[in-house]
């Protein structure tokens, strides 16, 4: 299966980042260092959400649904005249269900590693939501996903990619952040290389963001 980094590095992934960084007047490489980023995170904290019994149901229930994958059929057109405003307030809806009050100290932090505002990497995951949710509907129904333990296998064989102690510390660390504006200090100084606490992870982060 597919890794979702693998996926963003694909033809597919470059029309995404394209597209994405098109419709929210981002630089492209700056897109792709916070897509490569985020996307991680938003799937761990999905696999998370997924964990229980009614977080599994939800995303069985939306990915069945309106997040079958169809969505990727016809880039152009979700991208084409710039992303219309129902499709950001739907990644807004999405975000907020994954990430709740985590949301904007994970905005901050990679903000701070990709070099752009909180608030353009927030634009960014709005327009990329809804195209995450349709890459695991259509992984989903290729891989005949059908139960909360195919939906956790599903999860988990897409971050395999970045599946080393240290990267799944990472993210936990941003998801474990409280929201509250102190984790920039806590999680960046280790991500940015700042203060003793940031030894090979920071350097093991640099290689899996590109930087």
């Amino acid at each position: 299966m597919a890794g979702i980094l693998d996926i963003l590095n694909s033809d597919l992934g470059k029309q995404i980042i394209s597209g994405v960084s098109g419709s929210t007047g981002n630089d492209s490489s700056k897109t792709s260092s916070v897509l490569t980023m985020a996307l991680p995170v938003l799937m761990k904290a999905m696999e998370r959400n997924a964990a229980t019994p009614e977080g599994a149901a939800g995303l069985m229930g939306a990915l069945s649904g309106k997040h079958d994958g169809s969505i990727l059929d016809n880039l152009g057109g979700f991208f084409g005249g710039g992303v219309d405003e129902s499709a950001k307030q739907e990644g807004a809806g999405i975000l907020g269900h994954i990430l709740g009050s985590k949301q904007q100290g994970v905005e901050q932090v990679i903000g701070q590693k990709s070099g752009l505002d909180a608030g353009s990497v927030g634009n960014i995951l709005k327009v990329a939501a809804p195209l995450l949710m349709g890459v695991l509907g259509k992984q989903s129904r290729e891989s005949n996903v059908t139960d909360s333990n195919g939906l956790g296998g599903l999860l988990g064989g897409m971050l395999g990619g970045s599946n080393t102690a240290n990267e799944q510390s990472f993210l936990e660390k941003i998801l474990d952040a409280d929201g509250d504006g102190s984790i920039v200090d806590d999680v960046a100084g280790m991500v940015l290389g700042g203060g003793k606490k940031s030894g090979g992870l920071g350097g093991l982060l640099g290689g899996l963001f590109g930087k």
